[in-house]
This record gives structure tokens, sequence and C-alpha cells, in this order.
């Protein structure tokens, strides 16, 4: 294990020169103290967790300090915002510190958010908030052990810094991991300012660092493009498995990896509502749960265009036509496993389809109904289930096909409950358990953030003494809907 002074970098992105960032220096928090840190993202850099103790860590990721090898960027780039092109965005409030070379040769970007002022700042102070920094480690940490790719956060750095948002608040610092922060909108950038050179080197870029297995290809840029399609296909496909919303799904908000990126005002569904909108500005629910399949294929062929110059549009039109059909074949696999069920069957799409709809007119607590149906045998499942149903006759019947298709699997109970808790979590991000850890926070008490942390980093093992986590959300906690404001 490694202490924060022995970190190695490498600086890829910086060596591509000022049309692609501009050199920042972080402006530092006020008395900055350590909200939260996660062993496991520390890990990634094959960080000792012991250094989370260290005064130096807290003013590293509080922009007092910097390595002597860091290069702090502020990356431009451009992208569409609710489905409107803005021409000029940029890393308004956080900056590319470098890239950190581990032991097993991975790279990983250190990305500091709530930095401060820079040139794509566009009026705006730079900072970000503590409550916003703790919904976007809580998301990042959770979304990776649930096993869908995912920005990583390494820790949330507190202080006395005043920040004005609808009300004052306290300035905080996000330490941001992923292998790379290029975005759908880097592309779009280069493009639409006619810089094909520049979008040359970056496409290479990109493709050298992240897709070197398409080098070998005819068309190493159809190749890549392709890669991302297939990538998101599956994304959104476990996003919609979980009941996870986004909230702002913007072109820029997209990572040329097919990770989660960029958390705001997200959710994860309480009661099943496949129009639900996690964030109050989106007026017309472009971004609702059931929006986020069509939108996400509307990203691809938004950064399909801006790949024009340098792969030919049948192609592109070729592999964006896989987007839907790669994305069902993994929505249905994800399904069915959720169900229990271990082999493939031409009903289970209706059989999904029937269960939602159920779901939706009884306001159906959603990841909770499949854990619950994991721990009985399936009769007595169903029996069990059936109180949460305004539907009865509906939910009967299709408890009834249920179980036919469930007699099918091989293995006693106890094997299809083990098989079915490894998919379904016990333990949920529910929005009102984050903002009670919020307000807890915001008074300078860190440990409920801390606790309900550890409990969301293995949420499919039952912990003892920690059952509250795992109750519905009160009234007040449902469907909250979060502002984009951070």
């Amino acid at each position: 294990m490694k202490t924060l002074d022995a970190l190695q970098f490498d600086n890829r992105f910086a060596r591509l020169g000022d049309a692609f960032s501009t050199e920042v220096l972080p402006e530092p928090l006020d008395e900055p103290r350590l909200v939260v840190a996660s062993p496991a993202a520390m890990a990634l850099l094959d960080l000792n967790p012991a250094e989370a103790d260290s005064e130096v860590f807290a003013q590293l990721f509080a922009g007092h300090k910097l390595w002597s090898d860091a290069e702090p960027r502020a990356m431009v780039y451009s992208g569409h915002q609710f489905g409107v092109y803005n021409p000029r965005l940029g890393d308004g409030r956080g900056l590319l510190l470098g890239e950190v070379v581990n032991d097993a040769g991975e790279h990983w970007d250190l990305h500091l958010k709530g930095a401060g002022q820079t040139p794509y700042s566009r009026m705006g102070d730079g900072r970000a908030v503590l409550r916003s920094s703790i919904r976007e480690f809580l998301a990042s940490e959770y979304m990776h052990a649930l096993g869908i790719p995912t920005s990583r956060a390494l820790c949330v750095t507190g202080s006395s810094t005043p920040v004005w948002r609808e009300r004052q608040e306290s300035g905080a610092m996000l330490l941001r991991l992923a292998p790379s922060h290029v975005r759908f909108g880097h592309f779009e950038y280069f493009y639409y300012t006619n810089q094909h050179e520049r979008l040359k080197e970056l496409g290479e870029h990109v493709i050298a660092c992240h897709f070197a297995e398409c080098l070998t290809t005819e068309n190493p840029w159809a190749a890549m493009f392709r890669e991302i399609v297939e990538r998101n296909a599956e994304l959104i496909a476990k996003w919609q498995a979980y009941g996870f919303c986004h909230g702002v799904m913007n072109s820029d908000n997209m990572s040329i990896l097919g990770i989660t990126f960029d958390y705001g005002p997200y959710a994860f569904l309480d009661d099943f509502d496949a129009n639900h909108i996690c964030n109050h500005s989106d007026d017309s629910g472009r971004y609702s749960f059931s929006n986020q399949v069509p939108i996400a294929h509307w990203n691809l062929a938004a950064l399909a265009q801006a790949l024009t110059p340098f792969v030919e549009v049948e192609q592109l039109r070729e592999s964006l036509g896989l987007f839907l059909p790669l994305f069902q074949a993994h929505y249905q696999d994800l399904m069915r496993r959720r169900l229990g069920l271990t082999t493939a069957d031409e009903r289970d799409a209706a059989l999904v389809e029937r269960l939602l709809q159920l779901m939706q007119t009884s306001a159906v607590d959603y990841n909770l109904f499949f854990r619950r149906l994991g721990e009985r045998a399936p009769a007595d499942a169903i029996k069990t289930l059936r109180e949460d149903f305004v539907d009865l006759a509906g939910f009967d019947q299709w408890g009834l096909e249920y179980q036919a298709r469930a007699a099918g699997e091989t293995g006693d109970q106890a094997e299809r409950r083990t098989r079915m808790h490894a998919v379904n979590p016990l333990y949920l991000l529910r929005n009102y358990l984050a903002q009670n850890a919020i307000s807890a926070a915001e008074q300078g008490d860190y440990a409920p953030v801390r606790e309900l942390h550890a409990v969301l980093s293995r949420p499919f093992e039952e912990q003892p003494g920690m059952q509250r986590y795992t109750e519905r959300p009160p009234e007040w906690g449902k469907h909250l809907e979060i502002s984009c404001s951070s």
C-alpha cells in the first residue's frame, strides 16, 4: 500500500495541450475537514486507507496542496442540454488534477469537483456544496457495489467556506475517479467548431488510451463507436433493471466509457412509477425514468454526428441500430435473474411487463418486491406479497404464471434464495436516507453518512443491527424531487 506522496502521475490528457483544457489552480476551502472516504476507491490508487486520517489528506482534497507532478486542468467541451445545443460548456467547477498510474498499470483521473472558478464557470462561483457532494459520493460507491459501471468517489472534504444557492450552504469538494473524463460533448465541441484536426487528435487519444483493441480493425473510429453503443446499451439496461433515474442525461453528462457519470438530481425508484421525474427542473419530463432508453439512443446519435468526418454515415447507423436490441437482451437477462430465473423463455418479456404494470397501478416498492420474492418458495412469496397489490385478480394471475415459470428451475429454495439475494439488494440508497445523512453532516456530524456508506458498500448482505436501512420510506421521503443546484 502507498502513501499519498508515493502516487505516480502520467498526465496524458494534459499533454494534448491548451486547445483541450486550460491550466487552473484550485481555490482552497477554509478549514477543511474530511467528511467521508471510500477505502475501496482508495485501493484503486493503491493508497493505504490510514492515509485518510492524515491532515495532508484533507488539505490535498480541499485545494491547499498539490503533488509536484499534478497538472490541474479545466477541460473544454460542449453538449446538448435538454435537447438544445450549448456551444461552450467545460469544467465550470471541476479540475482534472492529473492521471495516477497504479501498480497494475491502470490510469485513474483525479478530478476535484468544487475547486473554484475556471474559464468555463459562466458566471458561476465554481463551488460545490456539501449536500450535492455527499449525494454524488454515496451514489458513485453504491452503484459500484451494485455492479453498475460508474465513476468512483474517493472522498468528500467539507469546510467553513460559505456558498450561496437557494440558501447559504457550506462549500465542499469531491474527489472523483474515472479512467477518463472525456464526454460525448468533447467530440461535439470540436466537430461543431470545425476544428476537425483537433477532433482527430482527440479521437486518436481516446482510441489509444481507452479502446486500444480497436486499433487492429479496418476503421478504429467505427469500432470505437460500436463499442460505445454496446457499453451504453448494457449500462442503461442496468439502470432500468435497478430503478435508477439519472435526472440530467445531457450529452455532456455521458461518458465515452459507458459509465454512469455526473450525478446530480438522481434517484432510485421507491414505489414503481415508470414516469417518475426525479429532477425538479425537468418540467417536460424529458429525463423521466421511462425516457432514459430513448434519450440514451438520442445522445448516441448526437455523438455519431460528431464522428461523421471519420466514419461513414451508414456504418454509424448500423452501430446505432444495435442499441435497442442489445438493451432489450441485457434488460431481459437482468430481470430474469431478479426473478430467480436462470433459463430464457420467449414469454419472459410479457411476464416482466405485466408485473411492472401491476406495480405501477398499486404503487409497489420496486426493489423491495424482488428481495421479498426470494425470501420464500414462489407460492409462499406470492401469498405474502399479494397484500401490496390493488388489483388482486391481476396479481393472482401473474403469480400463477410466475410459479409455473419458476417450477422449471433447478435447485431447492435455499439455492434459489441465495441466487436471488445475490442480485436483489437488501439495502437501498433512498433519497430520504441520503437526506437524513446530509442534514446531520450539515450540523457537523459525519457519523451518519459514514455509516450509510459502509452499509451500502455491501448492499446484498444482511448486516446485523442495520434493519432500519431496509425499511420502506416514510410518506415525506417518497418521490423526492431534487434540483440541479449544487
